[in-house]
């Protein structure tokens, strides 16, 4: 038994009965399949079980996928530090034996789920609740569970809004399934240099939604499609911004910050076509892909084209389509750091950087576009080509990544912001204050400059050097532009 799981106070009873073994062996090459067992902690399962909790009002919720002789916890709200436990029956190891929902007002009225330790045990569960997992191909790999200290029963209502939140469980792991999968095809295809396989993409995204749910869980959603905060990037001040248009859609725009190795770091940001459950489906793809492919590769071209072919090959996406900024970091010995930056389609990027006025004060601001030559839209066409170009950032220097929301804004009946009012907005303020002082005054425009604000989602990301790097230590990236972007997202 691993680290923080309990131990059973019943004999354990593993594995179905024989006549369902042939059944059950195929249920288990699905969880392998699937490769989730035994992964880091992720957040969009932790906020739909910490959804869940909030929904019913209960204190602990899990999402569990049954092994061979173990059910173990890929989210656990409420269970903080336990990992598996035994598969005892009675609770999730029965659950994952039925086609839909369990409900069990009372365990201790129940004549398999009394015997099971989380009952027995010192938690003392009285109430369990829990809708399957299910594959397409209908193999269960584990349960969306409520529970309880207390009785308790819930309405049919209740029941099928619980089946709801285990679908959009399915989902996620379907887009990470898909992710893993058209890395694997890529690399198989570079290896081989032969034509890429074709896949078949188990992701299958549900075509519509009630409209009453997604008012419900259009935050929650909006916030598993970005990071919780950004890392700390030593030498690098780091701080981003997510503007939602609306709080009744979720839109397509993303980005990301992450460790590569000792020194070097990727980035991206970026926009799907599109708002509703169908970009915000194809934007998790799209963050899972890019993620793993630069795990696999330093050139941000070759990340693009991975997207590229993965978005081409998954039939949920249809038409859609995305804009992207792919780029790496590595860290200077000057204190300063090289970037290296892909486009696929996307607005330029911007490089404000303070003027050499012969060490003036209050020196002015020269804005430069980073705009590398070509970049085609990502997932619109299969041959599509993608551009790079290289730069530095030197102690004072800033970049700012953004979506097109941000140019998009109208500042007047007739008037947008544009790309001259965006480059004028960032010429006339100070560089000094870096990338927070930079990310706050972008969203005070958006705040007070503007005619209704924004109409359209607007990310932002932007990276300094703080001046006079050079020769001191390195500081952690900014912590307080990063929870905002959690806050706000």
């Amino acid at each position: 038994m691993t680290e923080g799981a309990w131990e059973s106070e019943a004999p354990s009873r593993l594995g179905p009965p024989p006549a369902a073994a042939d059944a059950e062996a195929a249920r288990i090459e699905a969880v392998r399949r699937y490769d989730i067992l035994d992964t880091p902690p992720d957040g969009a399962f932790d906020r739909i079980a910490a959804l869940a909790a909030r929904l019913f009002d209960v204190p602990l919720a899990t999402v569990t996928i049954v092994d061979v002789d173990r059910i173990w916890f890929k989210a656990a709200h409420g269970l903080e530090g336990v990992r598996e436990v035994g598969r005892d029956l009675g609770l999730c190891a029965s659950a994952v034996l039925q086609d839909g929902a369990l409900v069990i007002p009372d365990t201790l009225l129940d004549d398999v789920a009394r015997g099971n330790p989380l009952v027995t045990g010192s938690l003392g569960i009285r109430f369990y609740a829990a809708a399957p997992l299910v594959t397409r191909d209908g193999h269960r790999l584990g349960t969306l569970n409520i529970l309880d200290t207390a009785p308790r029963s819930i309405s049919p209502q209740d029941t099928a809004l619980l089946t709801e939140l285990a679908d959009i469980v399915m989902d996620e792991l379907e887009l990470r399934l898909s992710a893993l999968q058209a890395v694997r095809d890529e690399r198989e295809r570079a290896a081989a240099q032969a034509k890429l396989a074709e896949v078949e993409r188990a992701a299958r995204i549900r075509a519509e939604k009630d409209a009453s749910s997604i008012a419900a869980f259009a935050s929650a959603l909006q916030r598993t499609l970005l990071p919780p905060a950004l890392p700390p990037v030593p030498g690098l001040e780091l701080a981003c911004h997510y503007h939602t248009a609306s709080a009744h859609e979720v839109g397509g725009d993303f980005y990301d910050v992450y460790a590569l190795r000792d020194g070097e770091w990727a980035f991206f940001l970026g926009d799907v076509c599109g708002k509703g459950p169908e970009a915000a489906a194809l934007t998790s793809l799209v963050r899972h892909t890019l993620r793993v492919a630069a795990q696999h590769t330093t050139d941000p071209v070759a990340v693009l084209d991975v997207l590229n072919k993965a978005i081409l090959e998954d039939v949920t996406a249809g038409s859609r389509f995305c804009t992207a900024v792919v780029g790496t970091l590595t860290a200077r010995g000057d204190g300063g750091f090289d970037v290296r930056l892909a486009t696929g389609g996307h607005p330029p990027a911007y490089r404000p950087r303070p003027a050499d006025t012969g060490g003036g004060t209050g020196t002015p601001t020269v804005v430069e576009a980073v705009r590398p030559a070509g970049g085609m839209l990502v997932g619109a066409f299969p041959q599509a080509r993608f551009a790079a170009t290289t730069l530095r950032l030197d102690p004072g220097d800033t970049l700012l990544l953004y979506t097109d929301g941000l140019p998009e804004v109208r500042t007047g009946t007739d008037r947008w912001l544009g790309w001259e009012g965006l480059e004028a907005f960032l010429a006339g303020r100070p560089t000094a204050g870096g990338a927070a002082d930079l990310v706050d005054d972008t969203v005070e425009l958006l705040r007070t400059q503007t005619l209704e604000g924004a109409e359209d989602d607007v990310a932002l990301l932007a990276m300094s050097v703080p001046a006079g790097r050079a020769g001191s230590p390195p500081r952690a990236g900014a912590p307080t532009s990063a929870r905002r972007a959690a806050a706000e997202g």
